[in-house]
């Protein structure tokens, strides 16, 4: 049986190159050095030497050792505290060394630290490099010394891997490194039946299956070998026990194969144990490196970009410029950039545009993530959510994800650590939705949003990019190609359709398949029904598609708001065009100088209004109309004061000519 075999927890078991250092990840954390044990320090320190330890010969950078130990919950003496446990590490790793001599052992490199040991000293290498081998004679039909090779694999483990070790690398390393024992026990477990040996296995197999509960391959396995051992009832006790606890805990049935052999052991057919091949292993020069599990195919998630794009050359350029020189830097952090602006300006397209161009320098793939910020699609996703998304995409079986969000992000982080991979997450809410979806590493991020998340770019360094209206050459230019024969050389209609759409693509687009629909009407005609801005919304609506509807992406914006933004919203509705002023913005919503700074600010980093300079504000055009929809939300009577005091008077509403007018552009919108 596994637990059978010599089991290497003392010094000599754990010293496999004679002298010098080795160290064991595969229960509680350990070190020796020339035979003698070394005392490793605090939970913390000892966590940086796992990690450190899991990957030998590379440098660490100490943003990751923080990470990895700390998580989201950073001290500001994090910094400090990396250089103190490695300083620690040094003088229990490398006793022999001056005080202000080099270490032989663990070194300082680029903005980073790497533990200078033979791979071989380090018990997960040789699990990783044994299970392997195993795995290749397996394939090659050795049963023999398939079985020889597993049981030495599996008597490396004494316990919990990384038990006592804080911070999110050792909880996810705990995970990865259990489903790799499980997986070889399973194997090692086949080929025993196979080869007649099923009294042994039980044992091992029932204790695998009280740590796993829910691995159906373990209860199968049992469930065989305790009916080769004519112990059918306990067999199907198994079996009982298995279909409760899937059903309390996952609110689903056994499997196919269990429910088969659930039937086979009724019957008491022969049943022959299942000899599946192992997929080629992983290569075993990273042993402490994850992969994406086999046959799991790169994900290639871009959805794809509508026709007819045109201008965002500066744009371009600058997303190149971060994704590419920033991220190819040596230590650098992994580069985020953020794309905001005002709904329907193309936030996304230039996304996908960019990351078109640059796909050839993420051979690893790209993940695509629709976070529903605005809510068009229902509910936006929480982190929590989004990162089982991406752990899906990445190949992880859905029993295997965590269940807390921190375990998600370890997880995540370590599928996607030494990889090239963009990851786009289009309409964002907020930064903390994105903060978790950040990845370590050579990977790169593409993210949109409505907002402006200026905590993103002052506490993780993302690049924020606004994304402004097209030109009027770029608009016409997209009208020209959109409208095909039907505006080729129809220059009056194509400039009406320009000045009315204000730059946004997703008006232009609108604007342009209402004119292609009314083939019976010369453009020219058909263009002049836009050019009345009462109803122009309703002009530039999609039935039944939320997403193209400009009225449905603007009122998503504006119900978003906090109560008191959303009200200003609904003031600043009433004026009649033109710069505004805080002063004007206080007087309409009635209240202080101060709070009306702060309100225009929030809305203008919502994207609902445009800073035109110091203090002074104004709305996009379509913006503008959508505003005066929304003030006739506020009763008659608060309009007309409002209006009262904008235009300065105290007396009696009905004298002021200028309050009817604007009384009666309100009227005509809807």
């Amino acid at each position: 049986m596994v637990t059978k075999h010599p089991i290497p927890g003392g010094d000599e078991g754990m010293m496999t190159l004679g002298e010098g250092i080795s160290i064991q990840l595969l229960g509680p954390i350990r070190a020796w050095r020339d035979g003698t044990e070394i005392s490793l320090g605090p939970p913390k320190q000892r966590a940086v030497l796992a990690l450190l330890a899991s990957r030998v010969g590379d440098v660490v950078g100490i943003d990751r050792i923080i990470d990895a130990v700390w998580g989201s919950e950073i001290p500001r003496t994090a910094t400090n505290g990396v250089h103190t446990y490695v300083a620690g590490l040094r003088c229990a790793l490398d006793p022999g060394r001056s005080r202000r001599g080099s270490s032989s052992v663990i070194d300082s490199s680029a903005g980073g630290y790497c533990l200078r040991v033979s791979p071989e000293a380090v018990d997960v290498t040789r699990f990783t490099r044994g299970h392997a081998q195993a795995r290749r004679a397996r394939t090659e039909s050795d049963t023999e010394n398939a079985l020889a090779l597993y049981e030495d694999a599996l008597a490396l483990w004494h316990g919990e891997p990384f038990v006592g070790i804080p911070g999110p690398f050792a909880a996810m390393e705990r995970t990865r490194l259990q489903d790799l024992r499980m997986t070889a026990i399973e194997e090692w477990a086949s080929d025993m039946l196979q080869a007649g040996r099923h009294t042994e296995v039980v044992a091992d197999l029932s204790e695998a299956a009280a740590q796993e509960p829910l691995r159906e391959k373990l209860r199968w396995l049992l469930m065989l070998a305790l009916y080769r051992c004519d112990r059918q009832a306990h067999a199907l006790a198994v079996y009982t026990e298995t279909r409760r606890l899937l059903s309390q805990e996952l609110g689903i049935d056994p499997g196919v194969e269990l429910r088969n052999l659930h039937q086979e052991i009724l019957a008491g057919s022969a049943v022959s144990a299942c000899r599946e091949q192992p997929a080629p292993p992983p290569p075993a020069s990273e042993p402490g490196g994850d992969s994406l599990p086999n046959h799991t195919p790169l994900p290639a998630q871009l959805p794809p970009l509508a026709r007819g794009f045109v201008g965002r050359t500066a744009e371009l350029s600058r997303l190149e410029q971060v994704l590419t020189d920033e991220g190819a830097r040596p230590g650098a952090d992994t580069p985020v950039a953020v794309l905001d602006g005002l709904a329907g300006v193309g936030k996304t397209a230039v996304v996908l545009e960019a990351a078109r161009r640059l796909k050839d320098h993420f051979p690893d793939g790209q993940l695509f993530v629709d976070l529903g910020g605005t809510g068009l699609q229902g509910g936006f996703l929480s982190a929590t959510e989004a990162l089982a998304q991406l752990l899906r995409s990445l190949g992880v079986d859905g029993t295997r994800i965590p269940c807390d969000l921190a375990g998600r992000v370890s997880l995540y982080r370590s599928l996607l650590y030494g990889r090239r991979m963009l990851v786009v997450l289009d309409d964002a809410l907020s930064a903390d939705q994105l903060r978790p979806l950040i990845p370590r590493g050579t990977s790169c991020v593409l993210a949109t949003s409505r907002r402006r998340l200026s905590g993103l770019a002052v506490r993780d360094g993302a690049h924020l990019i606004g994304i402004r209206p097209l030109s009027d050459l770029e608009s016409a230019q997209l009208i020209t190609y959109l409208g095909g024969d039907r505006l080729r050389g129809e220059q009056a209609a194509i400039m009406r359709l320009t000045r009315v759409c204000g730059g946004l693509p997703l008006a232009l687009r609108s604007a342009v398949e209402g004119l292609t629909a009314l083939h019976d009407v010369p453009p020219s005609t058909a263009a002049e029904s836009y050019a009345d801005p009462h109803g122009l919304l309703d002009r530039l609506t999609v039935e039944g598609d939320a997403a193209a509807n400009l009225r449905t992406v603007f009122e998503a914006s504006y119900q978003a708001l906090p109560t008191e933004a959303a009200r200003m919203f609904r003031y600043l509705g009433l004026h009649s065009g033109g710069a505004i002023t805080v002063q004007q913005a206080a007087t309409l919503a009635d209240t202080s100088l101060a709070r009306a700074r702060d309100l225009l600010a929030q809305l203008a980093n919502d994207h609902l209004l445009d800073r035109v300079a110091d203090h002074r504000y104004r709305f996009h055009s379509l913006m503008a109309i959508y505003a005066a929809e929304c003030a006739r939300q506020e009763p008659k009577a608060h309009r007309d004061m409002a209006l009262v005091r904008l235009l300065g008077e105290r007396e009696d509403f009905g004298t002021h000519q200028a309050v009817r007018e604007e009384e009666e552009r309100l009227s005509q919108v809807r």
